[in-house]
């Protein structure tokens, strides 16, 4: 099964897998508009890694996620497609139920992923962040060290997911501040992956979701160019085409222009923001 393409029947899912453009889509759900991101990185010519997903589930509820296929390794564009596919092929098959149970949807969907990527046989993996919005509230789940934030319209981070890396472990726990963890030399060993063995899934807490919150999700795409402190700034007001246009196009702007001060990494870059219209 693994590196086949799924034929997943929720027609209207948006996936971005191999995706490569220059601005930002705008999607509705759940009550809300989403901002979608995702191009390769500017210093290569062989595919985005990084893959997308807008998943519907009611008039007031739908999935997003974002998977990172790991660049130095093999294949990270089959991982992050199987992952993204994977889950979405179990959350259109718990909506055909008569009781549809998400939570337990998403964590199938990843463990199949997982054993779908495990399966290619060339040492693949992926990370993977999910979110999943029912109504007023919402709930991640995570592998691996691609982010998740909540923040408020006031700037108030209310979510922020941990790395599952050393360096990220060493942030949690006030070892090391975000500036020296940018830039730390083992930044990018990520110590939990979908097409691992032991991989394990971090499920947070449900949290309300307020009028004018934003939710992110990225790759580290956007972490290695941007402070989350630029990020919060950039996505907490104003209208989310025109915030995730400039993001992306800072982003870009670094990974292909350094500068004294300012972080610089080229990569494949992925981010979803959603906020509430209504």
């Amino acid at each position: 099964m693994a590196g086949d393409h799924l034929q997943p029947d929720l027609q209207s899912a948006a996936l971005f897998v191999q995706h490569s453009a220059d601005d930002a889509s705008v999607h509705s759900l759940a009550g809300g508009a989403v901002a979608v991101f995702s191009a390769r990185s500017p210093d290569k010519e062989t595919a985005n890694e990084d893959a997308a997903a807008i998943i519907p589930t009611g008039p007031r509820s739908g999935i997003l996620a974002v998977a990172d296929g790991m660049g130095g390794l093999p294949a990270g564009e089959q991982a992050s497609q199987l992952a993204i596919e994977h889950l979405l092929r179990s959350i259109t098959e718990s909506l055909k139920t008569p009781e549809p149970n998400t939570r337990a949807a998403i964590l199938d969907g990843i463990e199949a992923a997982n054993r779908a990527v495990s399966e290619i046989g060339v040492g693949a993996a992926t990370t993977l962040a999910v979110v999943e919005i029912q109504d007023d509230t919402l709930r991640p789940y995570h592998v691996g060290d691609s982010m998740i934030l909540l923040v408020g319209q006031r700037g108030k981070i209310k979510l922020q997911t941990v790395s599952h890396s050393p360096v990220g472990y060493a942030v949690e726990a006030g070892f090391l501040d975000e500036a020296e963890a940018m830039y730390h030399d083992e930044r990018h060993f990520v110590s939990n992956m979908i097409g691992s063995t032991d991989m394990h899934i971090t499920i947070g807490s449900t949290l309300k979701l307020g009028r004018h919150d934003t939710i992110l999700l990225a790759s580290d795409g956007l972490l290695d160019n941007l402070h989350t402190e630029e990020i919060v700034e950039r996505i907490r007001k104003g209208p989310l085409p025109r915030t995730t246009a400039d993001m992306a196009a800072e982003a870009r702007r670094r990974m292909s222009d350094p500068t004294a001060g300012n972080p610089s990494k080229p990569d494949d870059l992925t981010f979803i923001a959603f906020r509430r219209t209504g």
